[in-house]
C-alpha cells in the first residue's frame, strides 16, 4: 500500500496560529520535508522547532537559486523545474514505499507557495492531501489593527516583481491592496502606489505573527530594500452602516 503526502499549512509564523489538523501532523509523521534557502534553518522548519518526533526524517530542499538571477532569464525556469523534478523523484519514492510525508508550507499551500509545484507533478502520481491554513496577508492586516475590506470593496494581492505599468494599474483599480513579494523592488513599488493615489494610506508589516513583528506607515519607512516577510497593506474605506 502506498503512503500519502501532505501539503501542511504552518500558517503565518505563529506556531499558535496552525490548525489543530496541522499540528497533529507534524507532531506525529515521521518524515518532515521542507524547503529552504542554502546555508538557511527555513523559515517553515523554525516555526515547528520543539514539535517534531525524536525520530523524525528530514528532507530539507534547498533552492538552487531565489534572486541570484532575474526570473526573465530563461535559466530561471530550467533550474528550478530541474530542482522539482529531484525533489518530486525523492517524495514519490518514500510515498510508493508506503511512507506518509508531511511538506512544511509557511502560510497556506495553495497561495504563492513552493509545494503548489510539487503538488501539480504528484497529484495524478500519488495520493496527496492539503492541509489549508492562515495566510500571512491576513495575519498582516489583523497586525494593522483596521478592517482590510469594507462593505463592497475589491481587494487585490499584487506582487512587488510586476512591472511598473502593470503594478500602477492594478493598485488604481482595487480599493483594498495587499502587496507581497516586494524586497528590493520597493522604490518601484513606492512610485506605483504614488501613481495610484495609494501611497498616503499604505502601512508596512514586518514579520506578522512572528517574532520581531513590526508595523509602520510606509511613509516613515526610509529604507529601500525590504525583508522577506513583508507585506504592504492598503485598507478599503468602502460602504459601511
Amino acid at each position: 500500500m502506498m503512503g500519502k503526502l501532505y501539503g501542511v499549512g504552518l500558517g503565518p509564523g505563529d506556531p499558535d496560529l496552525m490548525s489543530v489538523k496541522a499540528d497533529r501532523m507534524v507532531r506525529s509523521t515521521q518524515n518532515i520535508a521542507y524547503f529552504r534557502k542554502q546555508g538557511r534553518a527555513g523559515r517553515a522548519r523554525k516555526i515547528v522547532d520543539g514539535m517534531l518526533r525524536d525520530d523524525a526524517v528530514h528532507f530539507a530542499m534547498e533552492y538552487p537559486v531565489t534572486t541570484e538571477i532575474p526570473l526573465s532569464d530563461p535559466r530561471y525556469n530550467e533550474i528550478l523545474s530541474a530542482f522539482y523534478a529531484d525533489c518530486m523523484a525523492h517524495l514519490e519514492k518514500l510515498v510508493k514505499a508506503g511512507e506518509d510525508v508531511v511538506v512544511l508550507c509557511e502560510g497556506d499551500p495553495f497561495f504563492y507557495g513552493s509545494f503548489m509545484h510539487l503538488y501539480t507533478r504528484l497529484k495524478d502520481v500519488i495520493p496527496v492531501e492539503v492541509v489549508p491554513a492562515i495566510t500571512g496577508m491576513s495575519a498582516a492586516w489583523t497586525a494593522s489593527g483596521a478592517p482590510i475590506t469594507w462593505g463592497d470593496d475589491i481587494l487585490s494581492t499584487v506582487m512587488g516583481t510586476l512591472d511598473e505599468d502593470t503594478l500602477t494599474r492594478a493598485m488604481t483599480d482595487a480599493d483594498a491592496l495587499v502587496v507581497m513579494k516586494i524586497g528590493r523592488n520597493l522604490p518601484k513599488v513606492r512610485r506605483a502606489l504614488a501613481a495610484a493615489g495609494k501611497a498616503e494610506r499604505a502601512v508596512l508589516v514586518k514579520f506578522a505573527s512572528m517574532e520581531g513583528q513590526e508595523m509602520c506607515p510606509l511613509t516613515e519607512f526610509t529604507d529601500e530594500t525590504l525583508p522577506y516577510f513583508s507585506i504592504i497593506i492598503v485598507h478599503g474605506q468602502g460602504r459601511r452602516p
